[in-house]
């Protein structure tokens, strides 16, 4: 019988195949001496990341893969992957080779000594350094830094950061509040725990991306603003819920411009501008709500439409529902802008519970995983190549 490993290192990754070697070969390196694992939680990459990962691991039982189907999203593999861990002590670090590996075994020191629950690497304390960044990102990080710090009370310099190691069993605690969507899952542990848990900052540099694509998108802003009003109403609404919400506030300033525009240069009757307008923004609002609200169930080809038209559907009836809640308030007495909030709360409701439920809902398929494909595509003796290669690295 073998003890479990004491460190696991949770990596999760999409569309990261050309890093996935070097990745392992510095960890062999930084934690020679060590009893650890990592494992690599992959989103269904079409490039083959898990396929490499797995053909790896068979010859050092040290790499372990975990694969997502039809499920997308850092925070969520984060959770799967240390959920899996029968380590001590967990791990999350990026697998684009950012983040300094060398760490590892300072982070993992500072845990066993009992003098922290939580190991953030900082890029923002003195001694760290984020010269790699763009400068678009650089202020959007820096902002996201500030804006956690001064609404969620959160402490830390980089609560942004996506490298750091915690005890396992603190991390079971607190796993069933976790949101499984999103980016920022750090962000999300130490908002929750809400100072609760002992923190110890290391400061590091951060590197510069080789190979890939960055995965930072507008879907991650939408992302956090949606954490950060989770956390302030104390979790009361999803991240999903928010997020569907925020779309529709962008769909009501569209239904005004629309309507105005309709009204003044169209010189359309009231009714057929507010249908018309009402169909586009239930178009927008859909479509925009595929893109990032439920990014990880994305409709594409054939089920595009039909989910519309669903979406359309389920739309007329929340109008229906809006309007007779908004009618059944103002009856009882309450003013206008109280009675409009609560039909449009109703319809919001209705919409996003059945959408979710009909449009969005998770999809069960015979999965031919693309990863498979792709080893398929690559020959023997280019597989016998990364199977001498990795033995060489391992022995």
């Amino acid at each position: 019988m073998q003890p479990a490993p004491e460190l696991t290192v949770v990596v999760p990754t999409f569309n990261e195949r050309e890093n996935v070697l070097a990745l392992i070969e510095n960890l062999r390196r930084a934690l020679a001496g060590r009893h650890w694992e990592v494992v690599f939680v992959d989103d269904d990459s079409p490039d083959g990341t898990a396929a490499l990962a797995r053909l790896i691991g068979g010859q050092d039982d040290r790499i372990r893969v975990i694969s997502r189907i039809d499920r997308r999203g850092l925070s969520g593999a984060c959770v799967e992957g240390a959920l899996s861990s029968q380590a001590n002590f967990v791990a999350v670090m990026d697998a684009d080779l950012q983040h300094d590996e060398s760490l590892l075994v300072k982070m993992l020191d500072l845990l066993k000594s009992g003098r922290a629950d939580l190991v953030v690497a900082t890029r923002y304390a003195d001694g760290g350094s984020y010269t790699s960044f763009a400068k678009n990102r650089a202020r959007a990080s820096r902002w996201g830094t500030i804006f956690a710090q001064r609404l969620l009370g959160v402490r830390l310099t980089d609560p942004m950061s996506g490298f750091f190691m915690i005890d396992r069993s603190v991390f079971e605690t607190i796993a069933p509040s976790l949101s499984t969507q999103g980016f920022k899952i750090l962000l999300d542990i130490v908002a929750t725990t809400k100072g609760k848990l002992r923190i110890a900052e290391i400061p590091y540099s951060f590197r510069t991306r080789l190979h890939g694509e960055s995965k930072l998108d507008t879907q991650i802003g939408l992302e956090f603003v949606s954490l950060v009003l989770s956390k302030l109403t104390g979790d009361a609404v999803s991240l999903r819920f928010l997020s569907f919400c925020l779309v529709g506030l962008t769909g009501l300033v569209l239904h005004m411009a629309l309507l105005r525009l309709g009204l003044s240069i169209g010189r359309l009757p009231f009714d057929v501008a507010q249908t018309g307008s009402t169909i586009v923004v239930i178009a927008w609002n859909f479509y925009v709500n595929n893109v990032f609200t439920y990014r990880d169930h994305r409709l594409r080809g054939t089920k595009l439409l039909s989910g519309l038209i669903r979406f359309e559907i389920i739309c007329a009836v929340g109008i229906v529902s809006n309007v007779g809640v908004a009618r059944w308030i103002y009856e009882y007495g309450s003013q206008w802008w109280i009675a409009g909030l609560g039909g449009a709360l109703m319809g919001a409701v209705w919409n996003f519970a059945v959408s979710a439920a009909f449009v969005w809902r998770p999809r069960r398929r015979h999965h031919s995983s693309n990863t498979w494909r792709t080893l398929a595509s690559t020959s023997l003796a280019q597989q016998r190549k990364v199977t001498d290669a990795s033995s060489e690295k391992f022995d």
